[in-house]
């Protein structure tokens, strides 16, 4: 280790050199799988700078695969990008339930927290479809969420709206839980949190538009909220846009994701084809 960690803790050394919780790296501890001069310690244990330390890492405790195959749309050792599907929660609702963390270990070796199951450095809703990224580990873990937190991650949508929205615009506001619904977001009730997007019109359809929504922040159901509440409310979203006979499910698709590889700094951009449900609302409209 390096001499300048002289007095620091053992756990949160481990802690922040394995990128890892510090109740992670305690652990590894507390069960005798650190080891100093050949001695188990405590996580407690101050460090005196130029030691080396013993790791006996366990392997990923397994699990089995539940829910459909996934789409890949970009992998390597670090992570990958999968195109999700309608229907399916990022993380389960029950222990045995079909989700994309229990969906993608068909896709090869993963281990965060221990688990192997993917790490997600950001979410999509249930409905919302197109490009998800999953961490292989817990450094790419603690890489790629530090890149959406610096917005050094660019994140565009497609959305179906109701209405006629001008060609371009930014919407910059408050965002926090609705008062009168824990379960709901607004942007009218006064929070220090900001959410910010910006889009332009892709076409003009029958009652409705097709835009290209870039998020600058990512909050939980941001897209569906500002629009909704700026006055075009996602297509087939029913708890804030309204329901549509061209679509059965809200008209969100996360269409391009581009970041940093955690392995090099190259740049990896990825592109999710629009699914056929979405194709085919837009479709409809525009024959209308």
């Amino acid at each position: 280790m390096p001499r300048n960690v002289g007095g620091e803790r053992l756990d949160r050394f481990l802690s922040r050199a394995l990128a890892v919780p510090l109740e992670r790296a305690r652990a590894l501890v507390e069960a005798g799988r650190v080891r100093i001069r050949g001695k188990a310690c405590s996580p407690l244990r101050k460090l005196f700078g130029g030691e080396e330390i013993a790791l006996d890492r366990p392997p990923p405790t397994p699990a089995a695969a539940v829910g459909p195959e996934l789409r890949l749309l970009y992998d390597d050792a670090d992570c990958l990008v999968i195109d999700k599907p309608a229907g399916l929660p990022v993380e389960p609702s029950s222990p045995r339930g079909a989700s994309v963390a229990s969906a993608a270990r068909r896709l090869g070796r993963f281990d965060v927290g221990g688990c192997s199951t993917p790490g997600f450095p950001h979410r999509l809703d249930r409905d919302t479809t197109g490009a998800l990224l999953l961490a292989r580990h817990d450094r790419a873990l603690a890489a790629l969420r530090d890149g959406f937190q610096r917005g050094a991650v660019e994140k565009r949508y497609l959305a179906l709206v109701a209405g006629a929205p001008p060609e371009r615009g930014r919407l910059d506001t408050p965002y926090a839980r609705d008062p009168a619904d824990p379960r709901r977001f607004t942007t009218r009730s006064p929070s220090a949190r900001r959410a910010r997007l910006s889009w332009r019109v892709e076409a003009r359809l029958e009652g409705a538009a097709l835009l290209s929504v870039d998020l600058e922040t990512g909050r939980t159901h941001q897209i569906r909220v500002q629009l909704a509440e700026a006055g075009w409310g996602v297509l087939g979203d029913a708890v804030y846009g309204q329901p549509s006979p061209a679509i059965g499910r809200q008209a969100l698709h996360a269409h391009r994701l581009a970041f940093t590889r955690p392995a090099d700094g190259g740049r990896v951009e990825v592109v999710a084809p629009i699914p056929p449900d979405l194709a085919g609302a837009i479709e409809q409209l525009r024959r209308k």
